[in-house]
């Protein structure tokens, strides 16, 4: 049962939408899907409450303590969303349970710096090498500064950037409904899942 793990220690970089968009890619695979909520903001299970009856069903757990439980039983695919500011025995819990971890990542130079030395230490609490770690550009708006900014320091990094999304109300919009991009009819959405191919072949890998 593969875990992947959407972390990131600064707040409001897009790991809710990564988190949701990744399992309603594996919910439109016909997986069963647990999208867990580690956050105290709790995004990923608000947004889970606004999601359809008729649309591909995503599990959450019961939270109920601090402690991480366990998945529905029947699970296949597990999506943790994590919260800001993750480190130390609480970053090291949840790096354990990975099998891959996912670092959104904003244009931003202050994102940037302070994402390089979280990458360190998910590299050093990983519990193997085999665990794989990439980084998604989010909110990208192409022929800016920020967005080269962004792409050199990528090239600086040991772990490979598998994606870059645009900035777009698409997933706002989705969002507000509970839903993914893998929920409406692809013609609508094109051009973000073409984005979404990179990130999808790494995830299949």
């Amino acid at each position: 049962m593969p875990v992947i793990v959407v972390a990131n220690p600064k707040g409001g970089v897009g790991k809710s939408t990564l988190s949701t968009n990744l399992a309603g890619y594996f919910a439109a695979q016909g997986h069963k899907v647990m999208l867990g909520d580690v956050d105290r903001q709790q995004s990923s299970r608000t947004w889970l409450s606004l999601r359809p009856a008729a649309a591909r069903p995503i599990a959450t757990w019961d939270r109920a303590r601090e402690d991480l439980v366990r998945p529905p039983k029947g699970t296949t695919h597990v999506v943790l969303d994590t919260p800001a500011g993750l480190h130390g025995k609480r970053l090291e819990q949840v790096v354990q349970l990975a099998d891959a971890i996912i670092v959104p990542l904003q244009p931003s130079i202050f994102d940037i710096y302070a994402t390089r030395a979280f990458l360190d230490d998910v590299l050093a609490h990983r519990k193997s090498e085999r665990v794989r770690v990439g980084v998604v550009g989010m909110r990208v708006k192409e022929g800016t500064i920020a967005a080269d900014q962004l792409r050199a320091f990528a090239a600086t990094l040991e772990v490979p950037v598998i994606g870059y999304l645009r900035d777009t109300q698409n997933y706002i919009q989705l969002a507000a409904r509970g839903l993914t991009l893998w929920d409406v009819a692809p013609g609508r959405v094109e051009r973000d899942l073409e984005q979404w191919q990179p990130i999808v072949r790494w995830l299949q890998s």
